[in-house]
């Protein structure tokens, strides 16, 4: 029987074994989509207890809680301590077997501070009592993790309106990670609610130092936060949407509908699918000329429980896998662009597993050996699929269906300075199927050392970094 959380977890062969400790354990980590708070990362923030690096703004965590019956003062509660947050959580992970969570959490413990024990309520006193004194120490202070854990980039998530200020601060302290901003432009074509709508168009105007009156002032905004993004060293754009918009729109529909949502109306739907359309190509457009990455996630619907939205706000738990229908109209944005000449490096994730086999069949449609190898990419297993079972359908999709070995990896998508054995979670699991590939006879043997140095190097680390030219 194998023990749990051992040097040689989820390796379920020796050449398995062979190629995480040779090959994948030792590549830095390039984190090039998270959600880390840049002003921690330029505070060199400290954490006042465990629970305050581990559970708070963590959604995934509190989705268990609840699950398994922890009252919701416990997970968001203001009238609940740090501790007593932090016990509710220990008594519900043993009921997380087989949720990633498990693994997760174990595996954060052993990487971070050293901790075996396996979390449950009779070591929960000493376990947060240990850790949190670690805390206490420079090296466990933000920075100190993130170098800890070898990491040599992370991509933040942030609105074009952010004054990127902690980014900056963060390249004139000389800190040897390189902390870049990504631009989420999200709000810019977020036309469902006028007046909420023409609050971010103001903010905009405000920050780009351009007077907004019609469509095209948007865009010359917009356009002045992206080359300011640039400035500060962005090398990816991100996109979360529901489904993929490829309307046929005029630029006049697009002034008229711009008018009409700024002035307060509300929308039709055909009117809100033809903006974002549109929005979605200026973005594509400007990435282009920029020699960005462009990235969608696609496919989650959001805020589904009302009531606790309107208590607690997004991204805290109530999101789920959405079954939009997508395919002719990726394939119809994609291509809009690719007729001009337009589409950059792309990454695609997708939250429903049903779409993996099409999101590896559309990137061959549209790879383009001008740009390198990969220029489409399917993204690593995102969301709800960032899990073992759910990276090894991905990865199994890729490599059936296009080229494995050009695959750009693995990224946290956190909010937590916690979170970085997510790419070791990646990695054993990469290096578990490629070996397993080897014990069978269905990859050779003799390849052993090209597979270790190209495939399961690169993947890990060094085509990631090639890709964004880091």
């Amino acid at each position: 029987m194998k023990e749990f959380n051992d040097d040689n977890f989820l390796l379920q062969t020796e050449t398995a074994q062979r190629l995480y400790h040779e090959h994948a354990a030792k590549m830095p980590i390039i984190d090039y989509h998270c959600h880390l708070i840049p002003e921690y990362v330029a505070s060199n923030h400290r954490f006042d207890n465990l629970s305050k690096i581990w559970l708070e703004g963590d959604h995934y965590k509190w989705r268990a809680m609840r699950t398994n019956g922890v009252d919701e003062r416990y997970c968001t509660g203001k009238d609940t301590t740090d501790w007593e947050k932090f016990e509710k959580w220990a008594e519900t992970v043993p009921y997380t077997m087989r949720n990633p969570l498990y693994h997760w959490t174990h595996l954060e413990l052993k990487t971070a501070f050293g901790v075996t024990k396996l979390l449950n309520p009779s070591t929960a006193r000493e376990i947060y009592d240990y850790c949190t004194a670690l805390l206490q120490k420079p090296e466990y202070y933000a920075r100190g993790l993130m170098q800890h854990y070898n990491v040599e980039v992370v991509c933040t998530t942030d609105d074009p309106v952010d004054s990127l200020e902690h980014h900056i601060k963060v390249r004139e302290d000389g800190f040897g990670v390189k902390m870049l901003p990504t631009w989420r432009p999200d709000k810019a074509m977020a036309v469902e609610n006028p007046a909420e709508f023409r609050a971010y168009i103001e903010k905009l105007s405000d920050v780009s130092g351009v007077s907004i009156s019609k469509f095209a002032d948007v865009i010359d905004a917009l356009r002045v936060r992206h080359k300011f993004f640039e400035s500060v060293g962005c090398r990816l754009s991100d996109h979360g949407i529901e489904e993929f918009y490829a309307e046929d729109y005029t630029q006049a529909e697009i002034d008229a509908i711009f008018n009409k949502v700024y002035g307060g109306q509300v929308l039709t739907r055909d009117e809100v699918l033809k903006y974002k359309t549109a929005m979605l190509y200026e973005f594509a457009v400007m990435d282009h000329e920029t020699g960005w990455t462009q990235q969608f996630h696609y496919g989650a619907i959001r805020n589904n429980n009302s009531r606790m939205f309107a208590q607690l706000g997004p991204d805290t738990g109530f999101d789920s896998i959405g079954d939009f229908t997508v395919g002719k109209q990726m394939s119809k944005f994609f291509d809009m662009l690719d007729r001009e000449d337009k589409l950059t490096r792309t990454i695609i994730y997708n939250l429903n597993p049903r779409d993996n086999e099409l999101v590896a069949t559309m990137l061959g449609n549209f790879q383009d050996g001008r740009y390198g190898a990969g220029k489409i990419q399917f993204g690593s297993g995102w969301w709800f699929l960032d899990q073992k079972d759910g990276m090894e359908k991905q990865m199994n999709a890729l490599s059936t269906l296009g080229l494995l070995s050009r695959f750009v990896g693995m990224l946290t998508d956190s909010r937590s300075f916690l979170s970085y054995p997510r790419h070791e979670y990646f990695r054993r699991t990469l290096c578990n199927l490629v070996g397993n590939d080897i014990e069978q006879g269905l990859l050779p043997a003799s390849e052993l050392d090209f597979i270790g140095r190209e495939i399961i190097e690169g993947v890990s680390y060094r085509n990631a970094k090639n890709y964004f030219n880091f």
